[in-house]
């Protein structure tokens, strides 16, 4: 019985193996018939490639791999392979870019003069200055390069101390030339017979007497207050105002009176040069007819703000807006076509403003002792001219601060800022080359502008007796181991000028083929040198001619 029972327990083994045995048959897989399966929640099948999980597994740790190998430094892993520790952290091979950062970078600096200084008549001033690199600053400091006074400083402003870098826009004693009374009485004969009063008022009255014909308009020195008047009716007590001849046969287009702006720049007193911008020529239109004349009727011989402007007369229109010419070249193309000579009004306008600045040189120049360098100044002006049917030219005006706002006129934009930037350029206040103010760079930037080989003229006679021995003979003071530092300072500027004119012509020292117009003996010292040097340097450039 005992026996009987061990065997009935035998039983259920010999059972479970079978069916595992069975079980075990009916998973295998079957060639070509059954695919084989994983079970997801097998730990050892994680890293299986046939699942996945597997595949991604493997990609991850191999990019892994590849990375920290090429993440360690070479000796590191050496020493990996030799099994030693590493000597130093694994650090990406990552290059980082350095942000710098930047400073204001100082720059010149300009301040206003004025009785409005942010008025929009400045706008295209700080155009050109702010492109130029200039920037604005104000008054309540001594670090400053430029001056821009629209009105006139020397008054108010103490600038006889000024440093040798430091620029103003006007020259002490500009009156004498821009006052009105100042300009019209001055005997030359470019300028219209003038008379003050009450002082003149007699001799007035002989020129009137002698002169029956003539008409004459009395004006008043700070004011357009302009009228043709007959001698009986004009007030000879008035302080204010002063008398002058009408010139009654204007130059007329299309039946227009018109009259001439010149923009005149001084860049030097004693000695004296001048320069014209001959890039444009301001035009100004009467907006009515001439003809039939009426004294009454000022809009007919006085130019007003609300003027004519080219583009808007006629027979100039097509010039100007079609063909795209300025001013004076629409003008000169339509007196060629009425068979006149346009150059003739030229050289006179060129000579007229001259021989009124020669004039008035050594006034100014009385003036310069006050203050501590003469060079600290420059002048830019506009001279208003007008014309009669002889094509003779008279200078009728000039004017200190001229306008130079467009708000009238949009189309005067370009000229007025190409007039700016050319006159700018020709005194120094623009330049190609860096710098944080207008003193002098270091000796080699200074030679690299201008150094003594640039001024150096007349190598035959500087070279043999008696300018080898000797400095009296005129003919060796323009040689260089004769010529004094203020004497080559005046050459270096006279060089840069003439190398940075731009749109800008020379009118003194007088080119050569104007030399006629100017006595040479008249001269001061000075202007005759610096008139030789330009002379010499002629011999050998055309362009200094």
């Amino acid at each position: 019985m005992t026996e009987k029972r061990k065997e009935g327990a035998k039983k259920p083994d010999e059972r479970a193996k079978c069916r595992e045995k069975v079980q075990f048959e009916q998973s295998r897989p079957r060639p070509g018939v059954d695919k084989p399966t994983v079970n997801a929640n097998d730990g050892g099948s994680f890293f299986d490639l046939r699942t996945t999980s597997g595949q991604v597994l493997f990609m991850a740790v191999t990019i892994a791999a590849v990375t920290l190998v090429q993440c360690l430094p070479k000796e590191t892993l050496k020493s990996l392979l030799r099994l030693e520790p590493p000597m130093q952290q694994c650090k990406p091979d990552v290059q980082f870019v350095e942000k710098k950062l930047y400073s204001h970078e100082p720059r010149p600096k300009y301040w206003i003069y004025g009785r409005n200084p942010t008025g929009g008549h400045l706008l295209h001033v700080h155009n050109v200055l702010q492109r130029l690199g200039i920037e604005q600053t104000t008054n309540d400091t001594n670090e400053w390069d430029l001056l821009w006074a629209h009105d006139y400083p020397f008054r108010l402003i103490k600038l006889q101390r000024m440093k040798p870098h430091q620029l103003v826009n006007h020259f002490p004693g500009t009156g004498y030339i821009t006052n009105k009374v100042d300009l019209s009485t001055t005997r030359l004969p470019y300028i219209p017979a003038a008379f003050k009063l009450p002082a003149e008022a007699s001799q007035f009255r002989e020129y009137a007497a002698a002169n029956p014909g003539k008409k004459f308009v009395q004006k008043n020195n700070q004011h357009r207050h302009i009228q043709i008047k007959r001698p009986e009716a004009i007030d000879f007590n008035s302080n204010d105002t002063f008398i002058q001849e009408f010139i009654d046969d204007p130059l007329l287009v299309d039946g227009y009176k018109f009259d001439i702006g010149v923009y005149t720049v001084i860049s030097s007193i004693d000695p004296l040069r001048v320069y014209i911008y001959k890039g444009d020529i301001l035009f100004r239109y009467c907006t009515v007819p001439y003809y039939p004349f009426n004294a009454s009727n000022v809009d007919k011989y006085i130019v007003g703000d609300d003027y004519l402007p080219t583009w808007e007369v006629p027979s100039l229109k097509q010039y100007y807006a079609k063909h795209g010419f300025g001013m004076k070249d629409s003008f000169d193309a339509y007196i060629r076509s009425t068979g006149k000579d346009p150059s003739v009004i030229w050289e006179q306008v060129e000579d007229a403003i001259r021989t009124l600045i020669l004039k008035k040189e050594p006034l100014i120049s009385a003036l310069l002792p006050r203050y501590a360098n003469r060079r600290n100044f420059f002048e830019m002006m506009r001279f208003d001219l007008v014309v009669d049917k002889t094509l003779k030219v008279y200078l009728m005006e000039a004017n200190m601060s001229p306008n130079l706002s467009s708000a009238h006129f949009k189309q005067n934009r370009l000229l007025y800022e190409q007039v700016i930037y050319n006159l700018f350029q020709l005194v120094g206040v623009g330049t190609s080359i860096q710098r944080e103010s207008f003193r002098k760079r270091t000796q080699d930037a200074e030679a690299m502008v201008s150094s003594v080989k640039n001024i150096a003229v007349g190598a035959d006679q500087c070279s043999e007796l008696p300018c080898t021995e000797s400095c009296a003979p005129v003919e060796c003071q323009l040689c260089t181991t004769c010529l004094e530092e203020n004497i080559l300072d005046d050459l270096h500027r006279a060089y840069r000028e003439h190398m940075n004119r731009g749109d800008m012509k020379r009118i003194f020292p007088v080119p050569k083929a104007d030399q006629h117009h100017v006595d040479f003996e008249s001269l001061t010292a000075s202007n005759q040198l610096m008139s030789r040097w330009f002379e010499e340097k002629c011999k050998v450039d055309q362009s200094y001619c």
